[in-house]
């Protein structure tokens, strides 16, 4: 099992202090709006690669008025094997991390932490912009292939200096060459770790017993075909570079890819689906990506919901936390209701998280 069994946050957000202690049942968060629940998924958030759900910057993380910077501290148990974390910020500087005492790197911590979200601002992945959903799938792909991280920082570095040339009308090849040999390779690898994930997922959800249907995935190009291999990448990006100058950016490549679902069952695109439809594939995503991490890493991931509970009707919302269970994953969960948690029936912790004087407290109940 994969669980948080500690948490403490140090001037992290709204919180000046707190901790938390965990059996590892799934924790439930329930206070008033504003109290702080979210503040405490985003500091679980940052036990895994990136800037956590919120794509915050460190300095954003920051407590007010005080502004003395943040610390997370946290005992992550990986099986039977318990690692000790340390992340935090001085003075709005990004974000730094230790393992066990030394010094580690983002992608050191994701070879041993996977954590999964579902946040309100993704009900509208299906009807807004192509970025958004590439954010989406870019998590789900790192969760199962951490070092996709790496090569989409590689691709983009080498993007953001050929983007350069091509802005400056730069004519002579040899200048972009090593650009593109290196947006080649890069982008070839974000391209096949992407159809890897998706290949990953569809199975997770057509082998599941579950209430939330299937969403079936695509990738779409917003120009032509995304180049199967790094070489045919490499030859379209010297054939387009006299068109790209003429706009002064990248027209092709994994930046310019789409994810296009469909509500499997009706045969419905996602994007012209009801609230509660694009909700509810939503959770079976989630609910698909944690099963498929728990088949290839042998544990569930950590799985945090906000305010999720509120959006399901009560069938739904007891099959969801059915699923939890049947995982043995330590879901973090935000509610304005202890209520909302009662089919939970003592499988899970609850937590009350309050505010007074603008500074959050939490007490387990």
């Amino acid at each position: 099992m994969l669980y948080l069994s500690e948490l403490t946050l140090s001037h992290f957000r709204s919180h000046k202090k707190a901790h938390l202690v965990s059996d590892g049942r799934p924790i439930a968060l329930f206070g008033a709006n504003g109290a702080g629940k979210t503040n405490i998924l985003e500091a679980v958030s940052l036990f895994s690669p990136g800037r956590g759900m919120r794509r915050a910057s460190a300095e954003d993380m920051i407590r007010r008025p005080e502004a003395l910077g943040w610390k997370l501290k946290g005992i992550l148990r990986h099986s039977n094997t318990p690692y000790e974390i340390e992340t935090w910020s001085e003075n709005g500087s990004s974000r730094q991390l230790k393992i066990d005492g030394k010094t580690a790197t983002q992608t050191a911590l994701g070879q041993i932490s996977r954590v999964v979200w579902l946040i309100p601002s993704m009900d509208r992945l299906w009807i807004e912009g192509a970025d958004g959903r590439r954010r989406f799938l870019d998590r789900l792909t790192m969760s199962f292939f951490p070092d996709h991280a790496d090569v989409s920082l590689q691709y983009e570095k080498a993007m953001r200096e050929r983007n350069r040339l091509l802005k400056d009308q730069v004519r002579d090849g040899h200048w972009y060459r090593v650009l593109e040999n290196n947006m080649a390779e890069a982008g070839s690898a974000i391209h096949a770790n992407r159809v890897r994930a998706l290949a990953i997922l569809s199975q997770a959800q057509n082998q599941a017993e579950t209430a939330f249907p299937i969403a079936e995935l695509d990738l779409q190009q917003s120009e032509g075909q995304m180049p199967e291999t790094a070489g045919d990448f490499l030859a379209a990006l010297g054939e387009s570079r006299f068109r790209d100058m003429a706009v002064g950016r990248t027209l092709i490549g994994p930046h310019r890819t789409d994810l296009y679902g469909v509500y499997a069952s009706k045969g419905v695109p996602a994007k012209d689906c009801s609230t509660g439809e694009q909700k509810a594939l939503l959770v079976s995503l989630i609910l698909a990506n944690a099963r498929a991490l728990s088949r290839d890493i042998g544990v569930a991931p950590l799985v945090l919901l906000d305010e999720v509970s509120a959006h399901l009707d009560a069938n739904r919302r007891a099959a969801l936390y059915d699923e939890i269970c049947a995982l043995k994953a330590q879901a973090w969960m935000t509610g304005t209701e202890a209520e909302l948690f009662s089919d939970f029936a003592g499988r899970a912790q609850l937590f009350e998280v309050s505010e007074h004087d603008n500074v959050s407290e939490v007490a387990h109940v």
